[in-house]
């Protein structure tokens, strides 16, 4: 059942990314071969440029390995692995660099650092998660947020995920996206909770003017599928052709993401928005190519 389709970076992301110059990477805790691999294609396709940080002696080792010269590179040495973040989040303070890239280091270091006040990160919206989902390189994506960051978010928290979702959507060419917030089922159901917020997160979206297509609460099934919302009557401009998933909470969003990388061969571009810097934090399984269009997902991402 697990898919042997081999993972391809969206080729309409990268484009976008590319219209971008000289962004500067922070890459945290660099010197493993698969994270160093990602930022060696990233370069390649004139996406960033990186300051690695982490054991320079592991760096140069990794590159040497990639056949890849990174002498007219930064490096700072920094041979402990949970100091790598927060130097990450100071030259980011300081406007060093652009967006902060995970390497070979745990998620919840690296976010911790990013969160703290001192570093001057974070703006007025909640920080949040997004998957730009492809199965083919030429694929229109899906986005589902926020099954990363916000474990169990509330209708406040999930208003700042749709309006941080809506303003990604529109870097990607999306001028008014169609977004589904998901439940189990479409109708509203006190013994759904899901379904309540979904109605609830539905009405104030057409309260604050967002500038999006939103409608739940939606099943899965009817957000996707033309055919499925049609069948059980269901007619509104987002049910069967939804642009995001807006997901209740993030065992829903983590687990199918998972399912389109494990039984389809997905590609999924992972990164936290909101902030002042964009984050890629990559799981430390995933392939290059989806490392590789999550940095460009970042950049993407840039105000």
């Amino acid at each position: 059942m697990l898919s042997n389709k081999k993972i391809e970076c969206p080729t309409n992301l990268l484009k976008i990314a590319k219209e971008k110059k000289n962004i500067t990477a922070g890459i945290v805790n660099a010197g493993m071969p698969l994270p160093m691999h990602s930022v060696m294609e990233s370069v390649k396709e004139n996406l960033i440029v990186p300051i690695f940080i982490g054991n320079k002696e592991e760096i140069l080792k990794s590159a040497n390995q990639l056949d890849w010269d990174i002498s007219k590179y930064e490096i700072i040495n920094e041979p402990v692995e949970n100091n790598t973040a927060g130097i990450a989040a100071k030259l980011a303070s300081e406007n060093k660099i652009q967006i902060i890239v995970k390497g070979h280091i745990h998620t919840d270091i690296l976010m911790k650092e990013v969160l703290k006040r001192e570093y001057n990160l974070l703006g007025k919206q909640r920080l949040s998660h997004i998957w730009h989902m492809t199965v083919n390189k030429s694929d229109s994506p899906i986005i589902i947020t926020d099954g990363a960051l916000n474990v169990l978010p509330n209708i406040k928290t999930k208003m700042h995920i749709l309006k941080n979702v809506v303003n990604f959507s529109n870097r990607i060419g999306i001028t008014k996206p169609k977004v589904s917030i998901l439940s189990a089922t479409e109708e509203v159901l006190e013994s759904v909770p899901s379904s309540i917020e979904a109605n609830e997160i539905t009405k104030l979206a057409k309260e604050d003017n967002i500038n999006a297509d939103i409608f739940g609460p939606l099943a899965f099934d009817n957000s996707i599928s033309k055919k499925s919302a049609a069948i059980k009557g269901i007619k509104n401009v987002v049910a069967g052709q939804a642009d995001v998933l807006l997901v209740p909470n993030v065992e829903t969003g983590n687990a199918l993401v998972k399912m389109m990388i494990y039984f389809m061969g997905a590609c999924a571009a992972g990164v936290v928005i909101g902030g002042k810097v964009p984050v890629v934090i990559t799981s430390r399984s995933d392939e290059a190519q989806a490392r590789l269009a999550s940095i460009a997902a970042a950049v993407v991402a840039l105000n």
